[in-house]
């Protein structure tokens, strides 16, 4: 670190807060707390400390009472006070009797005068000590604004001499600093260190001599000393944090101040750093952190947390133009728990709601508690009403099961109300308060369910929860049918194949199809329970034809994208099942979507594999329709591509429309590929795909879907013609 000029004062780095107060009466708050002024004094404080701490000449600051606020190592040493808090001392307690006047009319000089003054007298290494005095030279400078006196204080004697009390004091200091000294060369490997630097990383000084600073940190710190090793090459002086790995493989936190060094010329020679550790401070920080953002019972960011978090997607989202959903839970039955069974087991129970809450939510979402048995869940980015409904009845339902505490087995429900911003509110407190509103509704309901604010939505989602009950029993008693529309080989007109398609007959609405109902299922789970239904009927009839008619029918199934998302372990008996029915491999062919092909999510691609190594063939149904390249299709595993209606509707049209038909048939039959045209219901559509070299067809031309008898009778024809 370079040395002051003599004769040039010190920078203004006087201890000042913002109000012009000094250092030493920057205020506390009424908790002991330090104040935002005293913070920055402390922070101007520090600067100073790394400027100046190595200098090999005593630097002093003072208040406008004389009192001594900051000194560096030289300073220290010579007077033997505490660098860190030099405590309430006057500096003219240290001069010599002898000189104390002109101390006190030197000081009047230096606070009067817009340049440095100097002086010299005599001091003492302690106050009222009987010695001879040592003779020095002090340069002052008062501050701008006059709220400090900076003094630099060197020994009167010949230079040779002074220079080398100077390099053995300095060589002292170093080497008995409370703070590590780490110098290294324009390659970044250490020339130097102190014993304290190598005593704070657990290493001995020869194993440090010759190593990358690097090599002492983690990726993340290599990273920064990268940006910060070409910032001081041109000469920028730099303070920051980083994290150093010590000999025991545990973390020191410390800051490096560095400044560069040049030679005569110029050149880039190295650094030298002050390095200070904060492992302490950085943890004390860290908790008094936690301890104001996160719930110490259950480990959830809090109500202040909650509310910056809320304030934060409600901005995002009014930029972005999209929706957010605030969920407001209250824990039912909760106080009879607590009663009943004490505060301990009051506690697990909040902390195991906490976790089943955090585990039905995406990563991204915010689950916070506001206190007691009071949660809240910020759903950010929502798109529709059907996402947020299956978030809340996995919650209700997941809060439902059976809580063990202890050996002690409890049951408790929750209401949960909803409100949606900016439909319920534009800011966090009125959404906030709105959802507080839904949920009192959601209680004043029956309790375990959920309100929305709004009437209408509210109104949506009871229609939704009616359907959904409606759909349960719809399974178990057995109103669900699987109609067959036929699959003609276009050759021959021979029906080798069928889709299967869902039928709901609905007590009072009658024959539903599935627009009708789907979605409903989707959105709460309950396609999965229909997908094993459909299944299983789907094998069951295919085994019974076979059976009766002697030869094999590929019968496909539609699988929805939610399917494909599931567990596998759902999936886990069907390759077994199709064993013990005895149906050859590719007997049941699983349709799917452009949409699913595309979904990069690993339980999609984890699924397909899982269906092909079950024997079951794959179909992209509704091929043109969507976004699929032509080149995805080479990678695809699949048997079969289903040609969009839409594209089919066009072949009559115009030339276009058949040259796209003829040019997908003959890519996809390269690729080994067979190909079936859907929605044909004109004999000149049957013809344009037949000459084109299409391998199968279905549309109403040749059939609609057909309950399970009448289809038998078609197959049945069939067999005896």
């Amino acid at each position: 670190m370079d040395t002051p000029p003599q004769a040039v004062p010190v920078p203004d780095f006087s201890p000042r807060c913002h109000d012009g107060m000094p250092l030493h009466a920057a205020p506390l708050l009424d908790d002991g707390v330090f104040s935002p002024e005293r913070v920055e004094a402390e922070r101007e404080q520090a600067y100073f400390n790394d400027l100046y701490l190595l200098a090999p000449v005593a630097h002093f600051v003072l208040g406008l009472d004389g009192v001594i606020l900051q000194v560096n190592l030289v300073a220290a040493e010579l007077f033997g006070l505490p660098r860190e808090r030099p405590g309430h001392v006057l500096f003219r307690s240290y001069v010599h009797e002898a000189f104390r006047h002109d101390y006190e009319r030197f000081v009047q000089r230096v606070l009067n005068s817009s340049e440095p003054e100097r002086i010299q007298l005599q001091v003492q290494s302690r106050p009222g000590a009987r010695e001879a005095g040592l003779p020095v030279c002090l340069l002052g400078s008062a501050d701008p604004n006059g709220q400090a006196l900076r003094l630099v204080l060197e020994q009167a004697e010949g230079k040779l001499a002074a220079l080398e009390r100077s390099e053995e004091r300095f060589r002292r200091i170093v080497h008995g600093a409370e703070e590590g000294i780490w110098e290294i060369d324009a390659q970044a490997l250490t020339s130097f260190v102190n014993p304290k630097m190598a005593h704070m990383l657990g290493c001995q000084i020869e194993d440090m001599l010759g190593q990358p600073l690097v090599a002492f940190m983690d990726d993340e710190g290599r990273a920064i000393l990268e940006r910060n090793i070409a910032r001081r090459q041109v000469g920028i002086a730099e303070r920051h944090e980083f994290k150093f790995l010590r000999r025991d493989g545990s973390t020191l936190w410390a800051t490096l101040a560095t400044n560069p060094i040049f030679d005569s010329g110029g050149t880039y020679l190295g650094a030298l750093a002050l390095v200070s550790d904060i492992t302490a401070q950085r943890a004390a920080s860290e908790r008094i952190w936690r301890q104001a953002n996160f719930d110490e019972l259950t480990g959830l960011p809090n109500r202040h947390m909650f509310l910056d978090r809320l304030q934060h997607e409600a901005h995002h989202a009014r930029r972005e133009g999209t929706c957010l959903a605030l969920l407001f839970i209250d824990l039912d039955h909760f106080k009879q728990v607590n009663d009943r069974l004490g505060h301990e087991k009051g506690d697990m129970l909040l902390r195991q709601a906490a976790r089943r809450i955090s585990e039905r939510v995406r990563a991204t979402d915010t689950v916070a508690r506001l206190g007691g048995d009071e949660f809240t869940v910020i759903l950010a980015g929502v798109g529709q009403l059907g996402g947020i409904e299956r978030v809340l009845q996995e919650l209700t339902a997941g809060l439902t099961q059976p809580f063990v505490l202890d050996g002690d087995t409890v049951h408790v429900s929750a209401s949960v109300g909803v409100a949606l911003y900016p439909a319920d509110g534009d800011t966090p407190d009125s959404l906030l308060r709105h959802a507080d509103q839904a949920m009192y509704a959601a209680k004043n309901g029956g309790r375990n369910g959920y309100s929305y604010f709004t009437p209408a939505l509210q109104q949506a989602a009871e229609v939704r929860r009616h359907t959904v009950r409606e759909m349960r029993l719809a399974l178990t008693h057995e109103q669900f049918e699987v109609h067959y529309q036929p699959i003609i080989r276009l050759r021959d007109g021979a029906i080798e194949r069928a889709e299967a398609l869902l039928r709901w007959r609905h007590p009072l609405r009658g024959l539903l199809l599935p627009a009708d109902f789907i979605a409903f299922a989707e959105t709460n789970g309950l396609i999965i329970d229909i997908g094993e239904w459909v299944f299983r009927q789907v094998v069951r009839q295919a085994r019974q034809w076979q059976d009766e008619h002697g030869a094999a029918l590929q019968i496909s199934i539609n699988k929805s994208a939610v399917e494909f998302r599931c567990d596998g372990a759902l999936y886990q008996d069907w390759g077994g099942h199709l064993t013990r029915q005895g149906l050859a491999s590719g007997a049941i062919v699983i349709e799917t979507t452009e949409a699913v092909l595309l979904d990069k999510a690993c339980q999609v691609a984890d699924r397909l594999r899982q269906f092909r190594a079950m024997g079951l063939a794959l179909a992209l149904d509704d091929f043109g329709s969507g976004q699929v390249s032509l080149a995805c299709l080479k990678t695809a595993d699949i048997d079969f591509l289903k040609i969009d209606r839409s594209l089919v509707g066009e072949l009559e049209r115009d030339d276009a429309g058949l040259g796209l038909c003829e040019s997908i048939i003959a890519l996809a039959q390269r690729l080994g590929l067979k190909v079936v045209a859907e929605g044909v219901e004109t004999a000149s559509q049957r013809d344009l795909l037949r000459a084109a070299g299409c391998d199968y067809a279905q549309g109403y031309f040749f059939s609609h879907a057909l309950p399970a008898g009448q289809m038998d009778r078609l197959l049945a024809a069939q067999a005896a013609g």
